[in-house]
């Protein structure tokens, strides 16, 4: 790819514009002054508008707000739940309309909150129009919910405009990234890439500063019963942030792992511990059980298992949505370095580790029904002449190997990022050894994922632009085949308010982060730094995603700013990334190189 690319691909992108005009973009990204071996250092940054989180009318019938989701061109999932000391069935009545004064509407549908489904309402209106905006409300026990508005997909499109998101612990901090969603119109739809919720105890990961915020979790143990998810659904589904962005945008939602336990696969998880917490089969049931009736998300189709939510949505003949599934439907279980890294004591002990246990074929991510499912996905687009191909994706796809430190990190460094981490000798340790980065990642399951792009070219598909969550961080990677095809970009979201690297590396994140960028090709940005989301914009053939960044999580006050900008363009037969906006120099000269 050349190092610099032509002046056409610059600056030809329509942007549609967000409403609030305080949103302010910076040439240099915020970053702290680095103190790894070798001087990588970052650039400061300037402010955004100040913002306030909002505070969503509610009732006391529905302090959960509202939600739609999982959008057709002739339908779309309306949501919501009665809260009510009457244990019975409770009648309600969905108003869905034209306008958002209800001056016209257009459709009335009776339904009922039961203690079957923990009072959640969800309903499926079919026969609407493509392509329009609705407006809908729900009566129940002598209340009118919160107003709603959403919008089918259309028959034809020229430009769609996302909002990705992933990681929202309550605990860590406020849900400002979702207030700043709640903002904007110029958002078509919000995809959740996972981690929804979060299962641990007031005790465990983010407790200490969920007292500090009064944000427990509730319950306050780990979750493990159906009754226990459904009290942290709420939990979440009650906060000011989300009932805004949920009453603003419809959203499409695939899990990751801790919407179950952490490390989910098929048959267990690694905070599972069956002894002390029942049976896997058990907890994930109740579980999916909960996400299903307090997500704004489809029923399972007849045979069709609960764990089997893959699924594409269509925008006309510009785009196709593929949601894939890779914890709970196929998965085989992750490898874990704490017990492989002690065996490893020769390069031919890691040779035959990558060989014989890394690469076996058998090592599974979606399993081959959903990958027949895809095929056809990626067949009908590419033939109906659509010219994106979009996958909604948990884990990153891209090949990220752990760059050596041994002799990047003097003892003194090493002493100060002990008080943070604990782990950090381990880890020093192990990145001597050239392994990936993370197993529990698509790297952790190399063949896995040769199978999924040889479905995707075997469908003429190598223009796939993945985009993933579960890092706490943002990425811009390249993505290869083994034999060096190229099958397009992935986007990684930040987290809404889980840690990402800063947390645990604190000033030596951001130098970290170039180091990672410089020791692997397919990673072309990198920020460990920020919580936030990013948006993606595809107008013709040309793209843009913007990464936005929050000043703080700690505060419902926080400044919003967009941090970095990447353009897509169409070239050779997949994707590459354009011109790029916000980075500082040593990122742009790292960014150029591969």
């Amino acid at each position: 790819m050349p190092l610099l690319l032509p002046n056409r691909h610059k600056g030809l992108l329509k942007r549609r514009q967000f409403r609030e005009d305080g949103f302010m973009r910076i040439s240099r990204r915020q970053a702290l002054m680095g103190t790894l071996a070798g001087g990588l250092s970052a650039c400061a940054s300037t402010g955004g508008k100040m913002f306030t989180g909002l505070a969503p009318a509610t009732s006391a019938a529905f302090r959960h707000g509202v939600a739609s989701g999982d959008p057709a061109r002739e339908s779309v999932v309306l949501w919501t739940r009665v809260t009510t000391e009457d244990q019975g069935t409770l009648p309600v009545t969905v108003e869905i309309a034209a306008d958002p004064a209800f001056g016209q509407i257009i459709r009335t549908i009776a339904t009922e909150a039961s203690p079957a489904r923990d009072h959640t309402v969800k309903v499926v209106p079919d026969a609407l129009e493509p392509g329009r905006t609705y407006f809908y409300r729900f009566l129940a026990a002598g209340e009118t919910s919160p107003t709603g508005r959403t919008r089918t997909l259309p028959e034809n499109a020229e430009a769609v405009k996302f909002a990705v998101m992933s990681c929202s612990n309550y605990p860590f901090g406020y849900f400002n990234a979702y207030d700043h969603m709640a903002r904007r119109d110029d958002i078509d739809a919000m995809i959740h890439l996972g981690d929804y919720i979060y299962e641990y105890s007031s005790d465990a990961y983010g407790g200490d500063t969920g007292r500090e915020l009064g944000r427990d979790h509730s319950p306050l143990h780990e979750i493990v019963t159906l009754d226990d998810y459904r009290k942290r659904h709420a939990q979440y589904k009650a906060d000011p942030g989300s009932r805004a962005a949920h009453a603003m945008h419809p959203i499409i939602p695939i899990w990751d792992d801790h919407e179950t336990s952490n490390n989910s696969w098929e048959g267990g998880a690694q905070n599972h511990q069956p002894d002390s917490e029942g049976t896997w089969d058990d907890r994930r049931t109740a579980a999916l059980i909960a996400y299903y009736e307090w997500m704004p998300v489809r029923e399972p189709e007849p045979g069709k298992s609960r764990e089997a939510l893959f699924r594409d949505f269509d925008w006309g003949g510009f785009l196709s949505l593929s949601a894939i599934e890779t914890r709970l439907f196929a998965r085989g279980q992750q490898l874990e370095y704490s017990e492989i890294v002690p065996g490893l004591k020769t390069p031919e002990d890691i040779e035959r580790f990558k060989r014989e246990v890394l690469n076996n074929p058998s090592r599974e991510m979606m399993g081959r029904v959903q990958l027949d499912y895809f095929e056809k996905v990626f067949k009908r687009s590419v033939a109906a002449g659509q010219t994106w191909r979009v996958v909604a994706n948990q884990i990153i796809m891209a090949r990220v190997f752990a760059p050596n430190l041994k002799d990047r990190v003097s003892e003194e460094k090493i002493v100060e990022l002990e008080k943070e981490w604990d782990q950090v000798r381990a880890f020093i340790e192990f990145s001597t050894l050239g392994l990936p980065y993370n197993l529990d990642a698509w790297d952790g399951y190399p063949a896995a994922r040769e199978r999924f792009y040889n479905v995707a070219r075997s469908a003429g598909a190598r223009d796939l632009i993945v985009l993933t969550g579960d890092t706490h961080e943002a990425w811009g990677n390249d993505l290869y085949a083994d034999d060096d095809t190229r099958m397009g970009v992935e986007l990684g979201t930040t987290s809404v308010t889980s840690p990402g690297g800063s947390k645990y590396l604190g000033t030596a994140a951001f130098d970290y982060s170039l180091l990672l960028r410089k020791e692997n090709r397919d990673v072309r940005f990198h920020d460990p730094l920020h919580h936030g989301y990013f948006t993606l914009e595809l107008n013709g053939d040309e793209g843009r995603v913007d990464y936005v960044g929050l000043s703080t999580i700690l505060s419902p006050q926080y400044e919003a700013t967009t941090v970095a900008s990447l353009d897509l363009i169409r070239r050779g037969g997949s994707v590459e990334f354009g011109a790029k906006r916000g980075l500082g120099f040593k990122e742009r000269v790292v960014f150029a190189a591969h």
